[in-house]
């Protein structure tokens, strides 16, 4: 080729290149984030990313409730906004976020479905850390059989009690929470519900596993054996209701692996950020594990836990 047209064809495309270049923010990432609402931090969690050359996309976690899409976050210098519709919330209006970078951190408002504005403020999320070398620890009990000893309630309303070695919850109450937090571990839990029913287990409290009632049905990140709004097992794994099933779960970093039935469900693949209901927003530091009272019914029988050192 000529080097006269060599350099006609370079510079027609550098200048398409130019054209079609993606957006960057030090906006986009995820970000760890706490809503001050009615005297609480409620965690909440927000990815930010483009889409195309030209537009910001992203998901948002509230305090309950499934990853929810964003259809576009609109981006000027380091201030954004976005509006999702309303989930599980009362009342019919979007809840509508303004906020801006200030240093490394997010802040600003949200006004809820309920019209008021409420401040909020964000990290970059910063994932637990993965141990060099795995060094497993000796299994250990959560659950010994006669008692919650070892364990609390988030609230008043304890629905759950112990008969015939059997941890039971009757729904509509509180959660139950180990006193001990964990870092990366691999846990084992026996358990079984009634027909229709929907309960979970939190790793280190913020990632919800799904124990729900969904044999026969197409998987779904919502539903058994999923992690709630984010990673869809590959199969449904779920026995008839009644029948005692197990979970053999690892959470390595922000990685987990799901066993189910003993069918891999999940195989290394990494959680994005917290779950609805998620007792904090500290990705970064150890956790307790976190049974769903306020839901369905469901029965324990074994819960043990192996920590990496």
């Amino acid at each position: 080729m000529p080097f006269k047209y060599f350099n006609s064809v370079f510079f027609i495309a550098f200048f398409v290149c130019l054209g079609f270049s993606q957006k960057t923010s030090p906006l986009e990432g995820r970000w760890d984030m706490v809503i001050e609402k009615d005297g609480k931090q409620l965690p909440s969690w927000l990815e930010i990313r483009h889409s195309g050359h030209k537009t910001f996309v992203g998901r948002y976690v509230y305090a309950f409730g499934s990853a929810r899409p964003v259809a576009e976050v609109k981006i000027a210098d380091n201030r954004f906004s976005f509006s999702i519709p309303p989930q599980w919330e009362e009342g019919d209006r979007s809840m509508d976020f303004e906020g801006e970078l200030v240093g490394d951190q997010l802040k600003g408002t949200m006004v809820y479905t309920d019209g008021k504005s409420y401040p909020f403020t964000g990290k970059k999320q910063t994932a637990f850390p993965t141990p060099e070398k795995m060094v497993w620890s000796e299994q250990k009990s959560l659950f010994n059989g006669k008692n919650t000893d070892g364990w609390h309630l988030d609230g008043d309303k304890n629905k759950w009690t112990v008969t015939d070695g059997i941890l039971s919850n009757a729904g509509g109450g509180s959660n139950l929470i180990t006193n001990e937090k964990f870092g990366n571990f691999k846990l084992k839990a026996e358990f079984r519900y009634p027909k229709g029913s929907n309960s979970g287990i939190y790793l280190r409290g913020r990632y919800e596993v799904q124990i729900t009632d969904n044999k026969g049905m197409e998987p779904s990140d919502i539903y058994f054996g999923g992690v709630y709004g984010f990673l869809e097992p590959n199969q449904m794994a779920a026995k008839n209701a009644g029948e005692w099933q197990t979970y053999e779960i690892t959470l390595i970093g922000n990685r987990v692996t799901i066993i189910a039935n003993g069918n891999s469900v999940i195989t290394d693949q990494t959680i994005p950020g917290i779950t609805g209901g998620a007792i904090d927003s500290e990705e970064d530091q150890p956790g307790p594990i976190m049974l769903q009272g306020d839901h369905g019914a469901v029965e324990f029988r074994s819960l043990e836990i192996i920590p990496i050192q």
